[in-house]
């Protein structure tokens, strides 16, 4: 048995002992209501649009995820990797994960289910070919030649470097400048680059979107991106991919003015806690420890990027990615996204795609997809995580790569990161009766003192809250 914070655990369980003095009374004791909030997004990366209508309608909804973040929908060179989505070639909202009524219907089941819809937003670049080409819908292109759309005087034509690309971060200009890995960089500052921008996001607003996720807002002025987003209707959800790395002169703080932020520091810092079991670090976390501050961030385990170079934990990681999931789910700091993607062997390998090249439904058991949101796990921490809203994380253990902690009187969570089990008697402050483990999805007594005996596997929680409360007699209240 790991050895407790006997200081934490005393003045815990002095508090839990008063409030079970007033619920053991004769007859169930009064049960404080869930707070039923719903935050959590998650990333759907390159499933097509009728796969995510269908997900929204028998999974998303009904499990309390409040919205997804698309690929990019806009028209794109073709061939089989990955990135060719982030290349774009017209603003067509035609491509291989479906057409523009497709989108649209999607938009609007989603919609039906509860569940909005985040566009990931590529509007820093167009392409990165040298070579003339054929887009997916048909358009023609050149490196710096989008008919209709944009000609040569559109873009930066950088001189800072040889290649024309980005060599050094710490320049700023450069970053702003240069082109990102030959991608033709566009000329943001410019009036017709600014509104030919917003004329897209509004069509995607037309088609139902709630919001954008800004691809690459690093490399666009803070200034320029909110001349884009500042056209656009208020309530309009904003969420910029700004990589933060350490000593470089652009940072995510100098762009919450325009809306949320991806705060990457938060899912660099879980790998590391979970490489060297010290899950009880989990919370530091906000700008004492150089992150942005909880309202402006959004939190991850992983993207589509970092599953890909290693930077994060991804789906290879197994009981350390899950619980780095339930981590993030159980404490209040951001707004977290879940993702969902497929196995890959090369970090370039698309998804799924037939004899076309359109990107087939997702069938999450064939092995194809990783739909990490059908773990129950995972499902029942939604749950658990509606049920405690925004109560306060009160500490009860917190040392030996474990962490326990309660939300209120809402809910209780232990989060083992160790190699060996963890074993307790704990108090929490929950009502006395049985409960439903989220992790395990077994029965947990709490007794009438308050307590709980826990018994926590390797890499693994145990999760309870008021949603699952039995009175001790064993029926729902």
């Amino acid at each position: 048995m790991r050895r407790r914070s006997t200081r934490l655990v005393a003045a815990a369980l002095a508090a839990v002992v008063t409030l079970s003095l007033v619920a053991c009374t004769p007859g169930d004791p009064t049960v404080p209501s869930p707070a039923g909030t719903r935050d959590v997004g998650i990333q759907l990366f390159q499933w097509n649009w009728n796969s995510i209508a269908t997900e929204c309608t028998d999974v998303l909804g009904p499990a309390g995820i409040s919205w997804v973040l698309t690929s990019p929908p806009q028209e794109h060179i073709t061939g089989p990797e990955w990135w060719t989505s982030y290349q774009p070639v017209s603003y067509q909202v035609e491509s291989r994960l479906g057409t523009r009524e497709e989108f649209a219907a999607m938009t609007e089941t989603c919609a039906d289910a509860g569940v909005e819809i985040i566009a990931d937003a590529v509007i820093n670049h167009m392409t990165g070919q040298d070579a003339p080409g054929t887009g997916w819908a048909g358009s023609a292109f050149e490196h710096y030649d989008y008919p209709g759309i944009y000609g040569e005087a559109d873009f930066h034509h950088c001189t800072n470097t040889a290649s024309g690309d980005i060599l050094d971060y710490n320049d700023a200009d450069q970053v702003q400048n240069c082109e990102l890995l030959n991608l033709a960089d566009l000329a943001t500052e410019t009036d017709h680059v600014r509104e030919t921008l917003t004329a897209y996001l509004l069509d995607l607003l037309d088609l139902g979107v709630a919001g954008f996720r800004i691809d690459a807002a690093k490399h666009m002025p803070a200034e320029d991106v909110k001349a884009v987003v500042d056209a656009l209707p208020d309530g309009t959800r904003i969420m910029q991919e700004v990589i933060r790395a350490s000593l470089e002169p652009i940072t995510p703080e100098q762009y919450v003015g325009n809306g949320q932020v991806f705060e990457f520091t938060f899912a660099r810092d879980l790998k590391s806690m979970l490489d060297s079991a010290f899950i009880e670090t989990a919370d530091r976390v906000g700008p004492q420890y150089a992150q942005l501050a909880s309202e402006d961030a959004i939190v991850f385990v992983t993207n589509h990027d970092t599953e890909r170079n290693g930077e994060t934990l991804s789906y290879r990681d197994g009981d350390a990615y899950l619980l780095a999931n339930i981590a993030m789910l159980a404490q209040p700091y951001g707004t977290p996204v879940l993702y969902s993607g497929y196995p890959f062997e090369d970090r370039n390998q698309g998804p799924p795609q037939d004899a076309d090249g359109r990107v087939q439904d997702v069938d999450c058991d064939s092995g194809q997809w990783e739909c990490l949101q059908r773990w129950a796990p995972i499902e029942r921490m939604l749950a658990w995580r509606s049920a405690v809203g925004d109560a306060a994380v009160q500490d009860v253990v917190k040392e030996d790569g474990v962490w326990a902690f309660y939300r209120g009187e809402l809910g209780f969570v232990v989060l083992n990161s160790n190699t060996e089990p963890y074993e307790a008697e704990l108090p929490t402050s929950l009502v006395p009766g049985r409960y439903v483990d989220a992790i395990t999805g077994l029965e947990a007594m709490v007794h009438p003192d308050g307590t709980v005996n826990v018994s926590v596997a390797p890499l693994s929680a145990l999760a309870i809250d008021v949603s699952t409360w039995m009175s001790t007699a064993g029926r729902n209240p």
